[in-house]
């Protein structure tokens, strides 16, 4: 009987891939990482086998992968040291004897070239560092999620209009619903060893554009403004927002107008079955229009 472990467990992506490989595989095959007991509690109350341990505890992860044949690692949320703990989790299911190890990446255009570097560059590192340690391996590089836009965009974007510095740049984004089924559909099958997926959206979209879809669903005219960098980092200072989120705000917006994410790839769409949520959709639901 092979042996599963899903990294990032309680986190969105990884509580819908859970959720998803339940219907798929059988719970004695599944074990997920949590932090403790009791953020392992949902999990532990369905059957599933908890294990306890963090990215940055290597003995934690190391008992945790006693047993293991292959692991989800979902990228570490925590920037600080990104790489250092997707090397421990690489590290210790190797140590253990774990044959495959899927990762979920980025699926951006080029890395060298984007202003997204600084806080994407690590995803790369981490795949080349899989690769280095031997494992056989899945990439699966996700698209932006189409669930980030109402935080770039806010939750009064009919009333203030779409602000934000993207120009036309063009995003294939992806519903984080779809991609857990596809990550689940992926894990679930065979074949996918030493593959490299692009899990993105089927058609790209401009910021224009989603304003657009909010003034046709809303029937109010919300407009869209492409402020300078600064300027849009004066506004998110005004707000009071933390210097990190600034940042990100900041940087994420150059590279979507860097068209860093307008790469289209079919992938999603052939492991969920069916044509991805589009984007329209999305907004409709996440702005109850």
């Amino acid at each position: 009987m092979s042996q599963l472990l899903i990294t990032g467990a309680t986190g969105q992506l990884g509580s819908q891939i859970v959720s998803e490989l339940t219907a798929k595989h059988p719970i004695a095959e599944l074990s997920v990482l949590a932090r403790s007991t009791e953020k392992g509690l949902p999990f532990s109350e369905k059957g599933i086998t908890v294990k306890i341990g963090n990215y940055q505890d290597q003995s934690s992860l190391l008992e945790a992968m006693k047993g293991i044949d292959s692991v989800l690692l979902i990228s570490s949320s925590d920037f600080n040291d990104r790489i250092g703990q997707h090397k421990n989790v690489i590290d210790a299911a190797k140590a253990a004897g774990v044959q495959h190890i899927f990762y979920t990446g980025v699926a951006i255009k080029d890395i060298e070239t984007s202003p997204l570097k600084p806080l994407l560059g690590d995803h790369f590192e981490t795949e080349a560092y899989i690769k280095q340690s031997g494992l056989t391996y899945t990439f699966l590089r996700n698209s932006l999620y189409a669930d980030v836009v109402p935080m770039f965009i806010g939750a009064n974007v009919l009333e203030t209009g779409v602000f934000f510095p993207a120009g036309e740049g063009k995003v294939a984004f992806a519903n984080r619903n779809d991609l857990a089924k596809a990550i689940a559909q992926i894990i679930a099958s065979n074949g996918h060893e030493n593959k490299t997926y692009h899990l993105t959206g089927s058609q790209a979209h401009s910021f224009t554009e989603i304003a657009s879809y909010l003034s046709e669903l809303s029937g109010k005219e919300v407009p869209y403004i492409s402020p300078s960098s600064a300027d849009f980092e004066n506004a998110l200072k005004g707000f009071g927002l933390p210097e990190s989120i600034i940042t990100m705000s900041v940087l994420f917006a150059a590279g979507m107008k860097n068209n860093d994410f307008e790469e289209v790839d079919s992938s999603l769409k052939t492991f969920i079955g069916q044509e991805p949520t589009s984007l329209k959709a999305f907004l409709k639901e996440a702005y109850q229009l």
